[in-house]
């Protein structure tokens, strides 16, 4: 199979949901049900919850990566998103977890990056 270049997506988002910002537990049920959805492969994951709140989530994936950190007390999340197109083509898979994710915290989108590479 020729390379293809994947789908880097890179943005800040900002959400009043401070709920969902806090603690990584709901935003990781969503993950795992995205993983499954779009028949991704998980090779590992590591959550981390701040005091007194505030969350870093990085799922390790056979076909890249999936990333986020929160500030609660700035409204804000960062999400990093790449799924390269080795094994089949993910672009479209890649704008869907991204929009899944925007739509999960109600957020509105302060900056977006999409890079092929």
């Amino acid at each position: 199979m020729n390379y293809q270049p994947g789908l880097h997506i890179i943005a800040e988002i900002s959400s009043s949901q401070k709920h969902l910002l806090e603690r990584s537990a709901a935003v990781k049920a969503l993950l795992d049900t995205q993983v499954i959805k779009h028949g991704l492969s998980k090779l590992g994951e590591v959550y981390h919850d701040f005091e007194p709140g505030g969350f870093t989530a990085v799922i390790c994936l056979s076909e890249s990566h999936i990333s986020l950190h929160t500030w609660p007390e700035y409204e804000r999340v960062n999400l990093d998103i790449y799924l390269s197109n080795y094994q089949r083509y993910n672009d479209d898979t890649g704008r869907q977890l991204f929009d899944e994710l925007v739509a999960f915290f109600g957020a509105g989108i302060i900056s977006c990056q999409q890079i092929k590479r």
